[in-house]
């Protein structure tokens, strides 16, 4: 809400004529594999306007490896780097750690605003990094809500925690404006996008693409449904996630032209839970987390999908691949509401019956992979580009 920025904040963002510069200074923050791969497009489009833009990238290494590799793919070389993972690190070693480490890089380099994404521990603490160092925050893929502030967890309290100290609101789709408009925020700072995610989706896809992976490269697309299994949300572990890894052991036993790839989360209790549960299983591939263009791609060939990730509910409908979303709970109703996803939550009977009638049932499958996209056109980044410089002129917003 205004009242909660100093009463500078919007003069430090807004250049005006005489003061000398003509440039917008972006400083984008991001930590994780999911942020980069969404954030990358709002760079580019950034960069492609250098008389208008002097963008500077900040990684907090909230994820290192599966980060680099996005870094790699988009080939963007950051800026500043603050390598604050550790092993065994909690929330509040990541919290700190981006407090601290961003606040003398804001004091030097000085930005007019700071561009965060989504739902993760470093766009909250770098939010409110900023917000110390009254910089105004844009926040990409704003207004995403599930009312339940444990579920997920911590994202859910971590995006309106950052909405409660943003100025650009860049919101992917129309009830995610709404969810901002019903808790107060300006209709004057709130900005329909699209997802940034389907602009980076669009690049990585190509209908020849060839595997480098060896798993990947020999798998039979053609005689074989592959159905593409991601699970790490904390809210599964334990229990949650064993029974759907029971669920994926009765597909495979029940369907024998189903093979399941499971790209398996860093985490070590996720990788010794799968292990001792599907470790063994015939047409279970257990593989490394792929590089993105990989697991796109992969996504583009599977038959459909079993998630808990939020960011595949937005892509999958982009490919025309139905979503079984292992959650009850979603941030993401659009998909739902289209058609595209459906909420099967962790239950092992729930899963199998859904995902036997996607492989029995044509109408059922046609009927989700047909439904239409709400998450946008590809487009998003360049929108927001123009946003920030349309705006960067106006002292009454």
């Amino acid at each position: 809400m205004e009242e909660n920025f100093a009463p500078d904040v919007w003069g430090r963002f807004f250049w005006m004529e005489g003061m000398g510069r003509s440039m917008v200074k972006v400083l984008t923050v991001f930590g994780t594999r999911p942020e980069a791969i969404k954030m990358a497009p709002v760079i580019r489009a950034l960069q492609s306007a250098r008389s208008r833009f002097d963008v500077k990238v900040v990684v907090t290494g909230q994820h290192r490896e599966m980060l680099d590799q996005v870094l790699d793919f988009f080939d963007i070389i950051p800026d500043h780097d603050l390598s604050i993972m550790r092993h065994g690190q909690t929330l509040t070693d990541i919290t700190c750690g981006v407090l601290k480490g961003l606040e003398p890089i804001l004091r030097s380099e000085s930005p007019d605003v700071v561009l965060v994404h989504g739902d993760t521990t470093t766009t909250f603490a770098a939010s409110l990094a900023a917000f110390y160092q009254q910089i105004a925050v844009g926040h990409v893929e704003a207004g995403l809500r599930s009312y339940d502030m444990y579920n997920p967890f911590p994202e859910e309290m971590n995006r309106r925690l950052t909405s409660s100290m943003t100025t650009f609101h860049f919101a992917p789709t129309h009830p995610a404006m709404a969810n901002l408009a019903k808790e107060g925020v300006p209709e004057s700072r709130i900005f329909l996008t699209g997802n940034t995610v389907i602009d980076a989706l669009l690049e990585a896809v190509k209908g020849d693409y060839v595997f480098f992976n060896p798993v990947l490269k020999e798998l039979d697309f053609v005689n074989e449904r592959v159905i593409l299994l991601t699970t790490h949300r904390r809210e599964n572990w334990g229990l949650p996630m064993e029974r759907i890894f029971q669920a994926v052991s009765q597909l495979v036993e029940d369907f024998p032209d189903v093979r399941v790839v499971f790209p398996v989360h860093k985490n070590p209790k996720i990788r010794e839970l799968a292990r001792s549960v599907l470790g063994k299983l015939p047409r279970v591939n257990l593989i490394e987390p792929p590089a993105y263009e990989e697991f796109a791609n992969l996504m583009a060939k599977s038959h459909f999908l079993l998630t808990d990730s939020g960011g595949l509910q937005e892509e999958a409908p982009s490919l025309g691949k139905p979503v079984l979303v292992l959650r009850d709970t979603t941030e993401r109703p659009e998909g739902v509401e289209a058609g595209t996803a459906l909420l099967v939550g962790t239950d092992t009977q729930r899963i199998v019956d859904e995902a036997t009638k996607l492989l029995t049932d044509g109408k059922a499958y046609a009927k989700m992979a047909d439904s239409p996209n709400p998450y946008g056109d590809g487009q998003a980044a360049p929108r927001i580009a123009e946003i920030l410089w349309e705006k960067r002129a106006l002292k009454d917003l």
